[in-house]
């Protein structure tokens, strides 16, 4: 019978490749090595290939459209239950070709390169500040080692630091202001590097289409609108907003069980980034929802009359990705009556 559906497990240098017929059974479930994956795949050019979506599946998911297969990512949480026995390549592999034929499951579609180059430019941001923060939150304990307290915010520990270093009655030892000297260059490198990316990002956002009218929703600005394209794309792979807000974690979670539905909070499932983005901008909507008379504004508010400020804070989120996944579908401009 002919190979319909080959599942590959990625790595460095070695893939495993289970392929199976249209009744299911294995054809073959061997290694292959990196350089000659592509010449095997082209023996069975009518194969649907399927890959979990992982570091490396959205470079071969386009090498192998390019080439004209149907390329089929899945989430490994979803590929996780099909593997039977012990956890090796080739159970990974044929499990990865069992869930890619279920009928339900859902698929992901590779990331076009400017989608890549774009998420790149978040994800090297994020660590940026990560590790802006790690600094601030280190130079604080240092001080508090020599019995030195600033204010909470980045800002009046960055004005006072320069003044502590000229003190010469605080306390601080010479190998301490050398230091705390060498972590005030580290942390000025931090911001112009935030600030270099951030700007590449302005960039980004004015060069894509799709961007720039994200950025006319009220509380979303050019940092959430980058993140959406770079994520969802044209939101062809969501069925609805719906779909695309649970996939960002922004709905209920359920534990319903004999007839009665229990609902708790949101299930926190899927991009967790742009989720955070999600919720900032439902914030900056929910503290200015008094000075505004569109149709959002007075939605958010009447939200906190009735649940509470925290509770309309998600629920404004949820309502911003069903938004973006809309006009980024359908192509069309924000209309906020």
């Amino acid at each position: 019978m002919n190979v319909t559906l080959i599942g590959i497990d990625l790595a460095k240098s070695v893939f495993q490749v289970c392929a199976v017929n249209q009744n299911g059974k294995v054809v073959f479930n061997r290694q292959v090595r990196r350089n000659r994956l592509i010449a095997l795949l082209m023996n069975h050019p009518d194969a649907v290939v399927a890959m979990e979506a992982c570091s490396g599946s959205n470079y071969w998911g386009r090498e192998l459209q390019q080439r004209g297969f149907e390329v089929r990512l899945i989430p490994p949480q979803h590929v996780k239950p099909f593997v039977k026995g012990n956890k090796n390549d080739r159970n990974d592999a044929f499990a990865i070709s069992e869930a890619a034929r279920r009928p339900h499951m859902r698929f992901v579609q590779p990331r076009s390169l400017a989608q890549t180059d774009l998420i790149q430019v978040h994800r090297i941001r994020d660590r940026k500040i990560t590790q802006r923060t790690a600094l601030i939150n280190q130079l604080r304990g240092m001080l508090g080692e020599y019995g030195i307290v600033v204010a909470r915010g980045k800002e009046r520990l960055r004005s006072a630091l320069p003044g502590l270093l000229e003190d010469a009655d605080n306390g601080l030892t010479v190998s301490a202001r050398q230091l705390f000297v060498e972590q005030q260059h580290e942390w000025a490198e931090l911001d112009r590097a935030i600030k270099r990316l951030d700007r590449q990002m302005r960039v980004h956002s004015q060069e894509d289409e799709a961007a720039q009218r994200l950025t006319a929703i009220k509380g979303v600005g050019e940092q959430i609108a980058t993140a959406a394209v770079a994520f969802a794309g044209h939101g062809q792979a969501y069925r609805n907003g719906r779909h695309f807000a649970a996939n960002l974690g922004l709905v209920p979670k359920e534990h319903s069980s004999g007839g009665k539905q229990q609902r708790g909070g949101i299930t926190k499932r899927g991009n967790r980034y742009l989720r955070r983005l999600l919720i900032q901008g439902a914030w900056s909507v929910v503290r200015n929802a008094h000075k505004g008379q569109d149709r959002l504004s007075r939605w958010a508010l009447s939200l906190i009359e009735r649940r509470g400020k925290h509770k309309a804070v998600v629920a404004v989120a949820n309502k911003l990705a069903r938004i973006i996944w809309s006009m980024l579908y359908h192509r069309t401009e924000y209309n906020p009556a």
